[in-house]
């Protein structure tokens, strides 16, 4: 009996001995951590295929990729240095290009500004540069200098589009150009950034800037009232605004007294109409950038009398410029024309002088 207690005994002892209770508990454990693991994996992959790949497009719907996919098709020129095509998609998630090095798309403070002037050209500057696949642009007027500089940088950047390293991240606020405070208040953020003025004939522009005006407020006294302090002595209002932003002079001293005259690119508005292919050339090299947007992209709307960028593909209709752009201005009389010429002649001479250049307004 005592060997019979004696084999059971060892009997229970060698089974408890194989199959400790801590074992299988250690064997839901493990299951468990697996399952958990399985399901964190599955609801991040679903993230990230849904959430986490949102397009810069939906951030940012100033943007038009269209204009710039249309620029490779058209050129059949594809970039290969930022790793994306020529359309730059701005996604946040790593690109990789010919190399396999990754390129990480980020909001930067702007390279390149366009400071002026109003109703001189800005608009279709910033859409035709928009077509290159090294330029992002913001579509909107930030005012950030002008109107917004105490909201400080980081809101300034949060405002712009990413951009992958070797793009050129830039905004147009064409006010930027006569406001007192802003050459200080830009060179503060960089000494190097490139600035771009648009500039045209003071006269014609005052003529556009009051057309605008008054489609606005169709009730304010007529252009000749408002343009002189005097209409029998002739004595010119030139504070006015439609008048004082054109004392260009005026304006480029206080930019040159920040930078240097070869940061600051001027372009004809006028030859921005006759030769944009032209124009947007010396834009680009200011830029140092590949000449990619060409005279292919271009054609001249006799009825809206600007050039607009050819049909791209996939596109039933060529883009021009929205309706405002291009308005017939309001007659004026000729004397108040000549007069007008008469006064901002000295003015347009000293221009010349700073810039380096005639531009040719009579």
């Amino acid at each position: 009996m005592a060997a019979f207690y004696h084999r059971l005994h060892h009997h229970h002892f060698s089974q408890h001995h194989l199959h400790p209770p801590s074992t299988d508990l250690r064997r839901l454990f493990h299951r468990l951590t697996i399952a958990s693991s399985l399901s964190i994996i599955c609801f991040s992959l679903v993230y990230l295929l849904t959430g986490g790949c949102e397009s810069e497009l939906a951030e940012n719907p100033e943007i038009k990729p269209s204009a710039r996919d249309f620029l490779a098709r058209a050129s059949g020129w594809r970039q290969e240095g930022n790793g994306t095509d020529a359309l730059g998609s701005g996604h946040a998630a790593p690109e990789t290009n010919s190399s396999g090095k990754e390129w990480t798309a980020a909001r930067r403070l702007p390279q390149a500004l366009i400071i002026g002037v109003k109703k001189g050209g800005t608009r279709a500057l910033l859409e035709f540069l928009r077509l290159h696949p090294d330029i992002r642009a913001l579509g909107s007027e930030p005012h950030f200098f002008d109107r917004h500089y105490a909201r400080g940088l980081d809101w300034y950047r949060s405002m712009m589009p990413k951009a992958l390293d070797g793009q050129i991240v830039m905004e147009k606020t064409p006010r930027y150009f006569v406001t007192v405070d802003t050459p200080a208040r830009v060179h503060a953020m960089s000494q190097d950034v490139k600035l771009i003025v648009v500039v045209r004939d003071p006269v014609t522009r005052a003529i556009s800037d009051y057309t605008q005006i008054i489609s606005k407020t169709p009730d304010i006294p007529s252009f000749e009232s408002l343009a002189f302090k005097n209409r029998t002595t002739g004595q010119i209002d030139s504070l006015w605004s439609p008048l004082w932003i054109g004392l260009y002079a005026q304006h480029m001293e206080r930019w040159l007294a920040w930078f240097p005259r070869n940061q600051i690119h001027l372009v004809s508005g006028e030859r921005l109409i006759s030769d944009p292919a032209g124009e947007l050339g010396k834009v680009q090299d200011f830029l140092g950038l590949q000449r990619i947007v060409t005279d292919k992209h271009f054609y001249f709307n006799k009825t809206k009398g600007f050039p607009c960028l050819k049909k791209p593909e996939g596109s039933s209709k060529p883009h021009c410029l929205g309706k405002t752009k291009g308005r017939t201005h309001v007659s004026i009389d000729p004397e108040v024309i000549r007069k007008l010429r008469d006064f901002y002649k000295p003015h347009n001479q000293r221009f010349y002088q700073l810039a380096g250049q005639n531009f040719g307004w009579h």
